[in-house]
């Protein structure tokens, strides 16, 4: 018979809800990171970031959005982070009825934020039955660096590299080499560096 078509997901851009604004490179790093995550499965197809980013800082209806991306579901979310505490509120979303199907909020310490961001991914794969191969297993479970420090000042590169302007993507490399710096085998950080050179 006809296979059953694979699920589809946009990630929405979290929301950041911290007091202080600087923390919207955070909120923006862990959509990336979830968008990233859930792409390395085959069993479902995921919204690129330039097309989801497209809907920051816009009060969206959910139902629209996955109109407009043609997804069955979408995943929306929120960030909190004061110091060494992080509140990542997220809640995945059947976009024909517009029922929620997983709805969870998550208090943790910033240096268990990988862990954090496993649950997430677990909670979509078990919600939307997806079967992970042996490989998809291992890859899930590969950190992009076991230190949390090099991870934060990634994300504030990544941020500053999105910007494209020549300003920001000297900021971009600083960032990227202090990564580097804490952490020497930090590959992302190298391949920001590469992509800094290819966008000046």
């Amino acid at each position: 018979g006809m296979k059953p078509k694979k699920p589809s997901i946009a990630v929405l851009p979290f929301a950041n809800l911290s007091d202080d604004k600087a923390q919207e490179y955070f909120a923006d790093g862990m959509t990336d990171d979830l968008i990233t995550d859930l792409s390395k499965l085959s069993g479902l197809i995921v919204i690129a970031r330039n097309s989801v980013f497209t809907y920051k800082d816009r009060s969206v209806k959910v139902q629209e959005v996955a109109k407009d991306l043609n997804v069955t579901h979408v995943l929306e979310g929120s960030v909190q982070r004061d110091g060494d505490k992080v509140r990542i509120n997220a809640q995945l979303i059947d976009a024909k009825t517009g029922a929620h199907l997983w709805a969870e909020r998550f208090d943790r310490k910033f240096a268990d934020i990988f862990a954090l961001q496993d649950e997430v991914t677990a909670e979509i794969v078990e919600a939307l039955s997806i079967r992970l191969s042996p490989q998809e297993k291992t890859k899930l479970a590969e950190k992009p660096t076991s230190n949390v420090e090099a991870y934060n000042i990634f994300l504030q590169a990544q941020q500053a590299r999105y910007r494209l302007d020549p300003t920001s993507l000297g900021r971009a490399l600083a960032l990227y080499d202090k990564a580097i710096s804490l952490d020497p085998k930090f590959a992302d950080a190298y391949a920001g560096v590469a992509s800094v050179a290819r966008s000046s």
